[in-house]
């Protein structure tokens, strides 16, 4: 199964409403809207439960992290940790070994093949109870509280929901700013870099400009080198440091203390660096420090104070994501070779200035007393989360209407620990938020450990105001 697409909706009454039963609206179809339907449908066998996915292509399952169609675009995180059920952990392994793509555990496989997982898991769920999943395909644009619950308004219809989850995912990256001005609408000008047809457009001998050194900059240099022999690539960001690269897996599971009392930004350094040293006395490398930090790091987050939360944004944040969030050991391999072969450069200390050429644009990077000619410029700048600043009609609707606010670091929008929305006047009833869009509240909130168990916990809760909505009905 490729794509999961249901054209009906759900039965309603003459003034549009859901029939009875409690109908839940999912706007975002990526993994994070997906995991939060699987968990809500396979959690309640209540056969008049309405789940409703709002998808603006019609398709779920890919996003943006699993959107891509290039096969060398690879997970960075093995099969045995990426499975949509928690308490089913083998549950991607025993897929991928079904459907012929991979019997290693510890394999790496392509994100357009954990697309199709979370797509036939979806399919799978729906098998005893079909009727209670729709699909849509639009923008939704608002979100209007109407009676007990919501009207959700897209271009043509508007549909109602008890309740509202949003799992938009990643935002498109901020626009590109030098020296205080945005870059031009040109034709070298890429601000999209999963664009990828335009990506493959570019000449076979160009010389190309990535602004980021992230995972998503990684993944851009791979479609550009290994679609183009004679391309060359070059990575500029702040700092100049490319994430860390995954090894083989080993057996020893470092076990640390958390810290106990006042927590600052540079106890907790000081911390991991201790942490590693006594790993490194016993033969233990620092991945299995980082990793074992995996459980302790959303409340370690939270008991930080807020000024002790942005000292760690300022001072270390960039070195723990690198440490954290690190490369497939082939997709390591490939970067290296071309770096090797004077394809790729990376280089720190950021953009100076960009100059408008016509077809192409002059380049200059600090340190580097030779101007650039680039065929183009891409933004792998990461996501935007400033919610203040962005343009979309969704978050703007939102915002104006005191349903959501931006979290304190701008990270995201402000939520409850467990995932119910905080507007203008506090919690919001019957609107949550599952993925990315939490990370100002958790900080681990990209990954899908991390995201499912998020989605548990919001579809917990929806089922429980589900059940309580049944049960007063029962007593009128």
């Amino acid at each position: 199964m490729s794509v999961v697409h249901v054209d009906s909706p759900p039965p309603a009454d003459a003034a549009g409403r859901a029939a009875p039963g409690h109908r839940t609206a999912i706007i975002g179809g990526g993994a994070s809207g997906v995991l939060t339907a699987i968990q809500l449908l396979a959690g309640s066998d209540d056969p008049e439960l309405r789940v409703e996915i709002h998808e603006t292509t019609g398709i779920v399952g890919r996003g943006i992290a699993y959107g891509t169609n290039d096969p060398h675009h690879l997970l960075n995180v093995r099969s045995r940790h990426m499975s949509a059920f928690a308490d089913i952990p083998s549950d991607l392994i025993d897929w991928a070994r079904a459907t012929g793509r991979s019997h290693d555990p510890q394999a790496f496989l392509p994100r357009l093949d954990f697309a199709t997982y979370l797509q036939d898991r979806l399919a799978g769920v729906l098998r005893t109870g079909g009727h209670r999943l729709s699909i849509r395909a639009g923008r939704v644009e608002d979100v209007v509280p109407h009676g007990s619950g919501f009207d959700l308004h897209t271009r043509d219809v508007v549909t109602h929901a008890d309740s509202v989850v949003l799992a938009y995912g990643n935002q498109h990256p901020r626009a590109l700013q030098v020296d205080g001005d945005l870059l031009p609408d040109a034709p070298w000008h890429l601000p999209n870099p999963w664009d990828l047809a335009a990506l493959r457009l570019l000449p076979d001998d160009a010389t190309i400009v990535v602004v980021g050194t992230g995972l998503t900059a990684v993944d851009t240099v791979i479609t550009l080198l290994e679609e183009g022999a004679a391309r060359r690539v070059v990575m500029v960001s702040r700092h100049g440091l490319l994430p860390q690269q995954h090894v083989a897996q080993q057996s020893t599971a470092w076990v640390q203390p958390v810290p106990e009392g006042e927590l600052t930004a540079d106890l907790l350094a000081a911390h991991v660096r201790d942490q590693v040293a006594a790993a490194a006395a016993q033969g233990v490398g620092w991945r299995a420090v980082v990793d074992g930090l995996r459980s302790a790091t959303t409340s370690l987050w939270r008991r930080l104070p807020l000024a002790e939360r942005r000292r760690f944004l300022d001072v270390y944040a960039r070195e723990w994501e690198i440490h954290r969030h690190r490369m497939a050991p082939e997709v390591a391999d490939r970067i290296r070779a071309y770096a090797d072969d004077g394809r790729l450069s990376v280089l720190g200390g950021g953009l100076v200035s960009i100059a408008d050429r016509g077809a192409t644009c002059q380049v200059r990077v600090a340190g580097v007393a030779t101007p650039l000619t680039a065929s183009a410029v891409v933004n792998c700048t990461g996501p935007s989360t400033d919610i203040t600043r962005s343009d979309d009609p969704l978050l703007l609707a939102l915002r104006e209407r005191g349903l959501v606010r931006p979290d304190p670091l701008l990270l995201g929008i402000d939520t409850t620990e467990n995932g119910a929305l905080l507007g203008d006047d506090g919690v919001v009833p019957g609107l949550f938020a599952v993925g990315p869009p939490r990370k100002g509240t958790l900080w681990e909130s990209t990954a899908i450990p991390e995201i499912r168990s998020q989605a548990a916990e919001v579809a917990q809760g929806i089922l429980a105001l589900a059940a309580r909505g049944r049960a007063g009905a029962a007593h009128t």
